[in-house]
């Protein structure tokens, strides 16, 4: 969609908190508690070794979406989040490619995630993505439900 924008935020930028705290909500709705209990870092998500980027539809915040290092050559995906009154509009297709597109111009050459068994759109869209199951990893790798993916950039 041409009336979508795509702009690199701070991590802790007020707009992109908003946006992190609802998908915390989204996540605790669906799994309970907290949501994620992932420590995060704001500058994790600094350019050259990170980036969060924040989806705009007609000129509102709609969604959003980062990258931190994973390894030398490697990105890991974070936070992925579309509004409720913007789904099903190609928003988190858009984040997801500008996110990929950011990863690769830092010299990333791979890009990984988990996320929960609960969140059947978010798999689904990795996998037409061409994302691929890989063992899990990270902070939830040994919690039922977690499912972990890649692909190459």
């Amino acid at each position: 969609m041409s009336d979508i924008e795509i702009r690199l935020v701070r991590f802790d930028a007020p707009v992109a908190q908003q946006l992190i705290r609802d998908a915390l909500a989204d996540l605790g709705a669906r799994y309970g508690g907290t949501g994620d209990d992932t420590p995060l870092a704001a500058a994790e998500f600094q350019p050259p070794d990170g980036a969060f980027l924040v989806a705009y539809l007609a000129g509102e915040p709609v969604g959003c979406g980062g990258w931190r290092s994973h390894g030398a050559d490697s990105a890991e995906l974070k936070r992925v989040y579309t509004a409720p009154a913007a789904r099903g509009r190609g928003v988190a297709r858009r984040v997801l490619a500008a996110v990929e597109r950011s990863a690769r111009e830092q010299g990333r050459k791979r890009i990984v995630l988990e996320c929960g068994d609960k969140q059947p759109e978010a798999i689904a869209m990795y996998t037409a993505a061409g994302y691929e199951r890989i063992p899990n990893f990270g902070f939830y790798k040994d919690a039922e439900g977690c499912v972990s993916f890649g692909r190459t950039l």
